[in-house]
């Protein structure tokens, strides 16, 4: 079998595996899954409430316990860390209460409070100072941000202490 071949028939496994492993654990999702020209496969996953060290074992099995003892593959699973950004609309809803920093596409940076997170956008909310409409001085004013994910850039959970 050509390499090209090989490395299709076994991204066509590999997600048939995952598939089924996600499927028996629900509350587990996959972000991210690539196979390089060395065989080396890498599952990149995260959960409605974490994951875990026996999380990213018991994927780990599900993919090589089922593949040949033949096969030359190595395989890493982890968790997508806090430095990672968000990738899908479960994602932002497992952090609403969360600060985000969001960078849209046309360079606008908003940084605030996940309120609230459908399947096609998110709702961020924040405190600012700002001139008082009449006479001198500031006031705090709470603003809100619908953003349509085909519109975010990048958005990461800001960690603070």
């Amino acid at each position: 079998m050509s390499p090209l071949l090989f490395a299709k028939f076994m991204r066509e496994r590999v997600e048939e595996l995952l598939k089924t492993a996600f499927e028996n654990h629900p509350e587990l999702f996959l972000i991210d899954l690539s196979i390089s020209s060395d065989n080396r496969i890498r599952v990149i996953m995260d959960g409605d409430k974490g994951v875990t060290v026996d999380d990213c074992v018991t994927i780990s099995r599900a993919i090589e316990h089922h593949l040949d003892e033949t096969d030359d593959v190595s395989i890493e699973v982890m968790s997508a860390g806090l430095s990672e950004p968000l990738k899908l609309p479960r994602q932002y809803r497992k952090n609403i209460g969360r600060s985000l920093s969001v960078t849209k596409i046309d360079g606008e940076k908003i940084e605030g409070e996940l309120i609230s997170a459908t399947e096609d956008e998110c709702v961020l909310q924040w405190t600012t100072r700002e001139p008082k409409p009449i006479g001198k001085g500031k006031i705090t004013v709470t603003k809100e941000a619908v953003v349509p994910y085909k519109d975010i850039k990048e958005a990461k959970v800001m960690i603070t202490f």
